[in-house]
């Protein structure tokens, strides 16, 4: 169904302001909303210190314990619109309230479209991306693709940036990450072309359930401009594209790790081709990019879900308009984020990979996907979040020679192995000093010359770290400490 392109403003906002939560996400919008005028309240149930380093004084930040207490403020506040950060969650009693108080309420991402679209940038294009696992890849394939086409790109939203941060930039274009948590309260947003990259459960005690999960993410491509990418393989992507709303003349454009029809980003032999994007596409395709253009990354034979993710940023970036040697040179000059599928060297006669971010099941699938079978050392455990792991570790068995169990949730993925994947041998490394050197020695232990070790946890690090990014970082360093051991460069 086609619908009429949208241009929704501030109008009508006249009043307060409240922000709820008072991260990086609360702040952003705060001070946006304060830069123009608004008059601001922020709503958290701690204490928090300005970690930005940026103090912002004309917002009065109240501290009120407990969700009740926080829904019963904002409501007698009577705010203009009521403004909450991700982690605020849809069965929270401020949600409820507000909404049955009649108050608006948007996320960060709406607020960020309004003001944009309200200001002297309108209209400049959000090519938006989605998906359980790949997101960050995809966007910052994407930015490095609209740079190398001329273009003043800029990657925000859920990959660091605060959008409302971005929105006074002088950015031509935004490459947008957004998080399902994001796209439950995009209301307005109308992207000039959109991805969900793949949907698998997540997030599950935020939304309810997986189809509220999913439901979220099929948000991604309502009241898109010009083309929905989806993956040709996954029916229930394609029918969240068939069932969107969308502006009347917007495209579906699949992509395909095999040879593209009509309408599709796909691969011949070594190349990424176009059959989407070119007048004469019923008989032509367009050379794209060689996978050689992504050896510095993926070596000389890159995984299906890195083909995957070039696939995707490569169909965004050409419904924007970039050439075809914008795409080959975008991805040669793209460098993965840390803790992303990151090759750290050689050590022991083994390749390792550092892929901490991959914080569910479905990431450590896409992490080990592509290691030939019976050569991966898989490192995995940390914080459960309540997942279960049988097909995960249904998918992956043929590829394990052994893995390498951490953290306190041993037991769902030891349970999960131990029905699935029986014949690989299994070690658990519980806490002392000096654990992560256990992991990589032990790791060694398990291999053979040629192997490929991989920490993709499929958990989150919160029970021994502060964060992803500091579990990687435990891990290189012993991985390094190895490799001087064995008088080896990483």
């Amino acid at each position: 169904m086609g619908v009429t392109a949208v241009s929704a403003t501030m109008e009508g906002i006249a009043g307060p302001v409240a922000v709820v939560g008072w991260g990086r996400s609360g702040r952003g919008a705060a001070h946006a909303l304060a830069s123009r005028g608004y008059e601001v309240v922020a709503f958290d149930q701690r204490e928090r210190s300005d970690s930005d380093g940026e103090e912002i004084t004309d917002v009065e930040v109240r501290v009120v314990p407990g969700d009740r207490e926080i829904a019963d403020a904002v409501v007698a506040m009577g705010p203009a619109l009521v403004v909450v950060s991700p982690g605020v969650a849809p069965h929270t009693p401020v949600w409820r309230a507000s909404l049955a108080a009649g108050l608006p309420l948007w996320g960060e991402v709406e607020l960020a479209w309004r003001l944009q679209e309200s200001g002297p940038h309108a209209g400049r294009p959000w090519l938006t991306v989605t998906g359980t696992n790949g997101k960050t890849t995809t966007v910052g394939m994407l930015g490095s693709m609209l740079r190398a086409a001329g273009e003043d790109a800029l990657e925000v939203g859920n990959i660091g940036t605060p959008i409302t941060r971005a929105v006074d930039s002088e950015a031509a274009v935004f490459a947008v990450e957004l998080s399902s948590f994001q796209l439950a309260t995009a209301l307005t947003v109308s992207p000039q072309a959109s991805v969900c990259l793949n949907v698998d459960a997540d997030h599950l005690d935020w939304h309810g359930s997986e189809e509220a999960y999913a439901q979220a993410k099929a948000r991604v491509y309502e009241r898109t401009r010009l083309a929905c990418v989806y993956p040709a393989s996954d029916p229930r992507i394609e029918r969240m594209v068939e069932e969107a709303d969308v502006v009347e003349g917007a495209r579906a454009i699949g992509t395909t790790l095999g040879a593209p029809d009509v309408s599709q980003v796909g691969i011949v032999e070594d190349a990424l081709v176009d059959r989407a994007f070119l007048d004469n596409r019923r008989h032509e395709a367009l050379h794209l990019a060689s996978f050689a253009d992504l050896a510095h990354i993926a070596g000389a034979d890159p995984s299906p879900a890195l083909l995957a993710d070039a696939l995707s940023a490569a169909a965004l970036a050409r419904a924007h308009g970039a050439a075809p040697d914008a795409v080959s040179q975008g991805l040669r000059d793209f460098h993965p984020a840390a803790h992303r599928r990151a090759v750290i060297g050689r050590a022991a006669d083994l390749l390792w990979i550092d892929d901490s971010k991959a914080t569910n099941a479905h990431a450590a699938a896409a992490s080990l996907a592509g290691i030939r079978p019976g050569t991966a050392i898989w490192v995995a455990g940390g914080d459960a979040k309540g997942q279960d792991f049988d097909r995960l570790v249904e998918r992956v068995a043929p590829l394990l020679r052994g893995v390498v169990l951490i953290g306190v949730d041993r037991e769902p993925l030891r349970s999960s192995l131990a029905r699935f994947a029986p014949s690989a041998p299994v070690v658990e490394v519980g806490a002392h000093p000096d654990w992560m050197f256990s992991v990589v020695n032990e790791a060694v232990g398990l291999s053979r010359p040629g192997d490929t070790v991989v920490l993709a946890p499929a958990c989150a690090s919160w029970d021994q770290f502060d964060d992803y990014g500091q579990r990687g970082d435990a891990f290189t360093g012993a991985v390094r400490r190895l490799a001087e051991q064995w008088g080896e460069r990483t």
